[in-house]
C-alpha cells in the first residue's frame, strides 16, 4: 500500500505544469500556444523570459527530487529510481493539461539528482557542454539523458540503465520534431554557443 501511495504521490508531483501555470498567473500568457508549444523550461525561457524559465526549471527538477526521495523519507526498500520514474509519466501525460505534457528532461534530472547527486552533476556538465558547442537545448537534453544510459551500463547500474534506457527513449520520442528540424539545419538555437556563432556567421555571408 505504501508503494502504491508513493506512485500516486509522484505521478501527482510530476504532473504539476509550473510552465504552463506560471505563464498564465503571472505573465497572462499560455505558453502551449507560443513558441514551441511546450510547457516546459526551454519555451518556459523562450516564451516568458529567464527569470521565468529559471522558476521553471528549479520546479520542474524539484518535482523529480521530491517525488525520488519518497523511499529515503519513508524508510521503504523501493528503489527511488522506480518512483521517480512515474514522475517523468505524470510530467509528460500530466492530468492537469488534458494528459499533455512536456519532455520530462528537468523532471528526469531531478530523480537524478535524489539517487546520485554525483551523477547529476556529470549529467549537468555533459548538458551544459553540448549547449555550449551545439546551442540546440533539444541537442544537449538527447545527449545528456542517452549519457547517463551509457554510464549506467558501464558501471553495471542495472536498475538504473533501465530507467534511464526508458527515460531516453521518452525523451527521444518526445523530440521527434526537433530531430527533423536538427536534419534540416532549422532547429531553434540560444542566442549563445558555437551553434549559434557558426550560424550567425553564415548568414553574413
Amino acid at each position: 500500500m505504501q508503494t502504491i501511495l508513493m506512485i500516486i504521490v509522484a505521478y501527482f508531483l510530476g504532473a504539476i505544469p509550473f510552465g504552463l501555470w506560471i505563464g498564465q498567473l503571472f505573465y497572462h500568457k499560455d505558453i502551449r500556444k507560443e513558441g514551441s508549444g511546450n510547457i516546459g523550461t526551454t519555451n518556459s525561457f523562450r516564451v516568458l523570459g529567464f527569470k521565468a524559465g529559471v522558476t521553471v526549471l528549479v520546479l520542474d527538477i524539484l518535482k523529480g527530487t521530491l517525488a525520488a526521495s519518497q523511499p529515503y523519507l519513508l524508510h521503504s526498500s523501493v528503489n527511488p529510481l522506480l518512483i521517480g520514474l512515474f514522475a517523468s509519466l505524470g510530467h509528460t501525460v500530466s492530468i492537469f493539461d488534458h494528459f499533455h505534457g512536456g519532455k520530462a528532461v528537468a523532471t528526469s534530472a531531478g530523480i537524478l539528482l535524489a539517487y546520485n547527486p554525483p551523477l547529476f552533476g556529470v549529467a549537468a556538465g555533459i548538458f551544459v557542454a553540448t549547449l555550449l558547442l551545439t546551442s540546440m537545448a533539444s541537442m544537449a537534453s538527447m545527449i545528456g539523458i542517452t549519457a547517463i544510459f551509457v554510464i549506467a551500463l558501464c558501471i553495471h547500474d542495472w536498475i538504473l540503465a533501465t530507467v534511464a534506457g526508458i527515460l531516453s527513449l521518452v525523451v527521444i520520442y518526445r523530440h521527434k520534431a526537433n530531430i527533423g528540424r536538427i536534419i534540416r539545419g532549422q532547429e531553434s538555437m540560444v542566442n549563445f554557443g558555437l551553434g549559434h556563432y557558426l550560424r550567425e556567421r553564415r548568414a553574413q555571408k
